[in-house]
C-alpha cells in the first residue's frame, strides 16, 4: 500500500548517520516561556493602560480611577504577575531582609528561637533567611558572608567559631549584627545570652542540697562558650560546696551518642560511681537517659535544657530551662532597633534561666 501525503506536505528526513528522524524547522514546537515571568509591561497591555497607571496601582498609590484599577488587578491575577523589589531596594536602600545564621538546624533548641526572629521581622516587614553552620567555623564565615553579598540589612548570628573579624567590613558598610546565645570573638558587638553560669550553678547546688557529693559533669566541647560556662557554673558550685572534684567526674566533648555514652559509663562504674550528673545540654542529656534507663541504680540527674517529653519519664527530669524564644526575640528586636538608629552602642544582655523541678533532680544518693 502506497503512503499517502497531503498536498505540499514537506516529508521528514532520516540522518543516515544517527538514524534520528530530522524534523523540519517549519514543523518544531515553539519554544516554551518556562522561567520568563509577565512584566508591567504585560500588565499594562491586557489591560490597556500606561504603564505608570501599573506601577501606581502595583505599589498602593492614587490617581487611578476605580474602574481602571479593577483592570490592572484582572489583568494582574490573569497573568500571575509579582512585583519586583529589586528597583525598590536600589531605590531606598534596604532588602527588607535579614539572615541568620544557626549552629544546627536540627536541634529542637533553635526552633522556637528561629521562629522568634521570624516573627519579629514579619513585624517590620522583613523576610528571614536562615542556614547552618554545623558547628563549623568557615562554615558559619562562608555562610554571613554569602547572605552579605546578597546584601540582608542585617544578620543574626551562633556562632561556631571564636574570631569575628571577619565581620568588621560589613558591620562598618552598614550591616546590622546581633550575636546570640554566644559572644562574638575579637570584634564589639550586640550579644543576647542565656547565664549559662548561674544557671549550671543552681542546678548542682539543687543536687548537693539533696545530699549528692560524687556529681558528674557531661557537656559540649570545651571551646563552645557554652559549654566553657556551664563547666565553670559546676566547678564554682562544687567548690562553694567545699566538695574536691575529680578529674573521672568531668567529660566534655562532640556530642555524639557514642562519646557521651562512654563518658557516662565510665562514671557509673567502679568502687565509689557518681550518684548524680548534671548533663550539659539537651543532646547530651537525651543519651544519659538512655544509659540511665539501663541501669538498676536510681541516679539523680539534673540536665541543662528543657526537652520534649521530659515531665513524661519516670521519674520527670529536673532542668534547667532557657527561653529560647526570648534570646530570639531579643536578639531580632536588639537587630532593627540598630536598623532604626535607635541603639548604637553594642550591649551584653544575659537572661535569667529557671530550675524546673520533675523528680530526677530530687533523687537522694542511692548509697
Amino acid at each position: 500500500m502506497r503512503n499517502i501525503r497531503g498536498r505540499g506536505a514537506r516529508p521528514a528526513s532520516v540522518d543516515d548517520r544517527t538514524g534520528h528522524r530530522i524534523v523540519p524547522e517549519t514543523q518544531r514546537r515553539p519554544e516554551s516561556r518556562y522561567g520568563n515571568r509577565p512584566t508591567m509591561k504585560d500588565v499594562a497591555a491586557r489591560a490597556g493602560v500606561g504603564l505608570k497607571t501599573v506601577s501606581r496601582v502595583v505599589n498602593g498609590e492614587p490617581g487611578v480611577t476605580p474602574e481602571t484599577e479593577r483592570r490592572v488587578q484582572e489583568a494582574i491575577d490573569a497573568l500571575g504577575f509579582r512585583r519586583n523589589d529589586s528597583a525598590r531596594v536600589l531605590r531606598k536602600g534596604r532588602t527588607a531582609s535579614i539572615g541568620l545564621v544557626l549552629e544546627d538546624l536540627a536541634d529542637p533548641f533553635y526552633g522556637p528561637l528561629s521562629r522568634a526572629v521570624e516573627e519579629v521581622a514579619r513585624a517590620h516587614g522583613a523576610l528571614l533567611i536562615n542556614g547552618s553552620s554545623a558547628e563549623d567555623p568557615d562554615r558559619e564565615q562562608e555562610l554571613a558572608l554569602a547572605l552579605c553579598a546578597r546584601r540582608v540589612d542585617g544578620l543574626v548570628v551562633i556562632p561556631a567559631g571564636d574570631d569575628h573579624r571577619y565581620l568588621e567590613p560589613e558591620i562598618k558598610a552598614g550591616v546590622a549584627t546581633v550575636f546570640v546565645d554566644r559572644p562574638a570573638g575579637h570584634i564589639d558587638a550586640d550579644c543576647v545570652l542565656s547565664d549559662n553560669f548561674g544557671g549550671a550553678h543552681e542546678g548542682v547546688s539543687h543536687l548537693v542540697a539533696h545530699g549528692h557529693r560524687r556529681i558528674g559533669f557531661i557537656g559540649d566541647m570545651p571551646r563552645i562558650h557554652t559549654a566553657a560556662e556551664r563547666l565553670r557554673g559546676y566547678r564554682t558550685a562544687m567548690e562553694d560546696a567545699g566538695i574536691a572534684v575529680e578529674d573521672a567526674w568531668m567529660s566534655l566533648g562532640a556530642t555524639d551518642p557514642l562519646r557521651v555514652r562512654r563518658a557516662a559509663e565510665e562514671m557509673l562504674s567502679g568502687p565509689t560511681p557518681v550518684t548524680a550528673i548534671f548533663s550539659g545540654n539537651n543532646r547530651v542529656t537525651v543519651t544519659v537517659i538512655r544509659v540511665l534507663a539501663e541501669r538498676t541504680r536510681r541516679v539523680a540527674l539534673v540536665a541543662f535544657d528543657d526537652l520534649e517529653l521530659a515531665d513524661l519519664l519516670q521519674p520527670g527530669v529536673t532542668v534547667i530551662a532557657q527561653d529560647a524564644a526570648l534570646l530570639g526575640r531579643t536578639a531580632a528586636e536588639r537587630l532593627f532597633g540598630q536598623l532604626d538608629g535607635t541603639l548604637i552602642t553594642p550591649e551584653r544582655i544575659e537572661l535569667p534561666t529557671r530550675l524546673v523541678r520533675r523528680g530526677s533532680g530530687e533523687l537522694p544518693p542511692a548509697d
